[in-house]
């Protein structure tokens, strides 16, 4: 397969559809000018994240009105990106709303003009978004005319056998769709120097170089609600190294990669997931293990 221009997108999505299609559709004319074939954008850019969390944050129980809304993967929100994509591959979160009509999950679909290719409902939930969503149960990569490709959501990155499940499961690009502020408290006057900023851009090098993928990074920029998004939205190569990232600002971090061909020379020496010793890794599966156990026992002390 030959190689294939890629884009991260930074920006800010809020409550506003109307808002939210209209940025879609100049980002994808951006990209499209710029050659690029793949654009992931941020987590809930459909309808906007919550306006703030903790224990004091949205909930279903104390408002609705601030709640992203809740759409279907099926229904004409969804069909609308689809219009704007065209022949671009583009990955993108939203509010998904169960079959159940009540029940919501933070969600991303990965979609061209033609075919939705795959949905994932992010699993690990940080500082009350318990509250707001149910957790997704499952990872699995998928084909696409471009790659084959994982997604998972903002906190997910912070856990090293979310993105290794997808490579297992032949992911070559990983999509992590986030919507990451900088920290509550003690806040760097210089974002780019916060402590969290820190922490999502050491996380996006890191599950690249763990599992020798690709991988894109998108994230919100400015302002919602209590939240300061950190933007650095970026793709990463198998190497752990950054080929393009936006920083602060809004805009496309663009990319050539080569899937085939970088695999090919990196994979042939040493190899992540060959070389590994699952025989000796029970202890990470297991669902209650003594070190969780013990920091347990010391919180309650």
């Amino acid at each position: 397969m030959p190689p294939i221009t890629v884009a991260s997108v930074s920006a800010n999505f809020t409550r506003d559809l109307d808002q939210n299609f209209a940025l879609i559709e100049q980002t994808l004319q951006d990209a499209r000018a710029q050659g690029v074939q793949f654009v992931a954008f941020p987590e809930a850019a459909i309808g906007g994240y919550l306006s703030s969390l903790g224990n004091h944050g949205d909930t279903v129980a104390t408002t609705k009105r601030s709640l992203p809304p809740a759409i279907r993967l099926d229904g004409p929100e969804i069909r609308r990106i689809q219009e704007l994509a065209g022949d671009t591959l583009v990955a993108i979160g939203f509010c998904e709303l169960d079959d159940d009509g009540v029940t919501r999950y933070n969600a991303a679909a990965c979609l061209d003009g033609g075919r939705v290719y795959g949905s994932y409902r992010k699993v690990h939930q940080p500082l009350g978004e318990h509250m707001s969503y149910a957790a997704g149960d499952s990872y699995a990569a998928f084909d696409t005319p471009l790659a084959r490709v994982g997604l998972q959501i903002c906190y997910d990155k912070a856990f090293p056998e979310a993105a290794r499940m997808l490579a297992l499961d032949g992911a070559e690009v990983i999509v992590s769709l986030s919507a990451w502020p900088a920290a509550r408290t003690a806040t760097a006057e210089d974002l780019q120097d916060d402590r969290w900023t820190y922490r999502h851009n050491t996380f996006d090098v890191a599950r690249a170089l763990d599992n020798q993928v690709f991988w894109m990074a998108s994230n919100q920029s400015g302002t919602f609600g209590s939240l300061r998004y950190v933007g650095n939205a970026k793709v990463v190569d198998p190497g752990g190294n950054v080929l393009a990232n936006t920083l602060l600002d809004a805009g496309l971090a663009v990319a050539e990669i080569d899937v085939e061909g970088t695999f090919r020379a990196m994979r042939g020496g040493m190899f992540h997931l060959r070389d590994r010793r699952p025989d000796l890794y029970g202890p990470v599966a297991e669902s209650e293990s003594a070190s969780v156990n013990g920091w347990r026992e010391l919180a309650r002390a």
